[in-house]
């Protein structure tokens, strides 16, 4: 009697455990295949002459990253979220891709 009071409560301890080391190593499986690209900001500026008085204007451009959003991007360039939705009327706010490059300025 002792011992199946005892199973009851082993193997569902075992399975937890055994169920977290997957996840685990699954994780960190996932989390080493990243490029390094997708971790990073990237930005860059080229400039542009434009104008019939040859007016330079200088374009900035940011690689979307992992977690970021419209707002996040805005604060890191010091632009607003109007502006980069103006700069980037075909993006789609709610689908941003890692690795997508937008203007921001």
């Amino acid at each position: 009697m002792r011992h199946s009071r005892l199973s009851r409560f082993v193997a569902p301890a075992a399975f937890l455990a055994a169920v977290t080391i997957g996840v685990l190593v699954v994780r960190a499986g996932f989390q080493s295949g990243k490029h390094p690209a997708a971790t990073t900001a990237t930005r860059t500026a080229k400039t542009k002459t434009t104008g019939a008085k040859g007016h330079r204007h200088r374009l900035r451009m940011y690689t979307v990253r992992s977690g970021d959003t419209l707002g996040s991007i805005a604060a890191k360039t010091g632009t607003t979220v109007a502006t980069i939705e103006r700069l980037n009327p075909g993006v789609d706010p709610t689908a941003l891709r890692i690795g997508q490059r937008i203007r921001v300025q």
